[in-house]
């Protein structure tokens, strides 16, 4: 019994430093890639909105350590509201309300990834006010690195769109979308693997630039679940 826990533990060892190599590999050659890209981007926000290009802020990681989040920004400085941004919130600027369509404000997030805070592929991190670390659920979901992209941030892709029209989104937002997403993440951690993860990146891809048609049958049966 004991050498079969000490396979596991070890096969899990192996797994996570496989995906830490990709992981970083990935990101590294994505950041090149993408710098002309980066330097389109941070240009229209610049031009429409003045700086900065980018907004940082506080999340929670593994093991419960804070970090640093980085995005390119889509509100406009100084105006204040919730922690949770709806559809058709008055703070977003017009090259902002496209780059969260197209969920283009999460790339610079690679950056995260380089430096190890953050997978490819891992249950979104929350800000610290939204974490229960005493909760079980929490406690599963902080085992593993945060991601870009996830099972949960797949299926709730219109969640500014569900978010919108509620009395308080903020409320909404942690009484019943974040404890569904947090079911979902443990769903998709005790089934993950290498290929699954790189099954999520394809479909984010996917699901960015034609997000028509995404649903959790159609979702569930490209990953393989039951």
């Amino acid at each position: 019994m004991l050498m079969l826990r000490a396979d596991l533990v070890g096969n899990r060892r192996r797994l996570d430093s496989v995906r830490l190599i990709f992981d970083s590999v990935s990101a590294v050659t994505a950041l090149a890639l993408c710098l002309p890209v980066f330097l389109f981007i941070g240009a229209a926000i610049v031009l429409e909105d003045g700086w900065p290009m980018f907004f940082r802020q506080k999340r929670i990681g593994r093991n419960g350590r804070e970090f640093w989040l980085w995005k390119f920004r889509s509100m406009r400085m100084n105006m204040q509201g919730t922690r949770i941004t709806a559809a058709g919130d008055k703070r977003l600027f017009r090259v902002g309300k496209l780059l969260r369509k197209l969920k283009i404000d999460e790339l610079p997030q690679l950056w995260n990834v380089v430096r190890g805070e953050m997978s490819l592929v891992g249950p979104r991190p929350e800000v610290p006010e939204f974490v229960a670390m005493d909760d079980p659920a929490w406690q599963q979901v902080l085992a593993v690195r945060p991601g870009i992209t996830d099972y949960a941030t797949l299926l709730y892709r219109n969640e500014e769109e569900l978010l919108a029209g509620r009395i308080d989104p903020e409320i909404f937002y942690k009484e019943q979308v974040l404890p569904a997403k947090l079911a979902l993440n443990i769903r998709y951690l005790a089934q993950r693997s290498f290929w699954r993860d790189l099954k999520v990146i394809l479909l984010t891809i996917r699901y960015s630039f034609i997000p028509a048609g995404i649903d959790a049958e159609r979702l569930n049966r490209a990953l393989g679940f039951q």
